[in-house]
């Protein structure tokens, strides 16, 4: 019971920053690439590798790489309390400085992200502007909450 009363503090205390996810934007034939959504925009996977280690014999991972493993490794360990996933446990470590409404909301965008997205990449003609718009601005939406 002890151990469950300091959760949230140690999921506080172990917090990693997980980068944004990454928008391929092309504006009149120009790509460019940013955090911030744009309409039409691809999300594309800008997973940073995880570092070198024991080829020297020494540890050469930054900070934020060992945090990370930390976390992986804390979140294996409590997953038979807690019955959530690592995945899971990211998205609580990042989410948990918002207010309740705002963790309400990015939940909520969290299930219509993907049908918004399945619908912008199924859509043709006069319905691909107007679901490639909605699509923007429900990125945009959980861009500005910081979820």
């Amino acid at each position: 019971m002890r151990l469950l009363s300091v959760l949230p503090l140690l999921l506080v205390a172990s917090a990693a920053t997980a980068g944004p996810p990454v928008y391929r934007c092309e504006i009149a034939g120009k790509v460019s690439y940013s955090d911030a959504p744009c309409v039409g925009a691809k999300v594309v996977d800008a997973t940073p590798n995880q570092g070198v280690d024991k080829m020297t014999g020494q540890s050469r991972k930054g900070k934020d790489v060992q945090t990370a493993e930390m976390n992986t490794a804390f979140d294996k360990a409590l997953q038979p309390l807690t019955g959530k996933p690592h995945e899971e446990m990211d998205v609580m470590r990042r989410r948990i400085k918002l207010s309740a409404q705002d963790q309400g909301e990015c939940t909520r965008l969290d299930s219509n992200l993907p049908g918004l997205e399945a619908n912008a990449a199924g859509a043709t003609g006069t319905t691909n502007g107007r679901t490639d718009v909605e699509l923007y601005q429900a990125r945009k939406r959980f861009f500005d909450l910081r979820c």
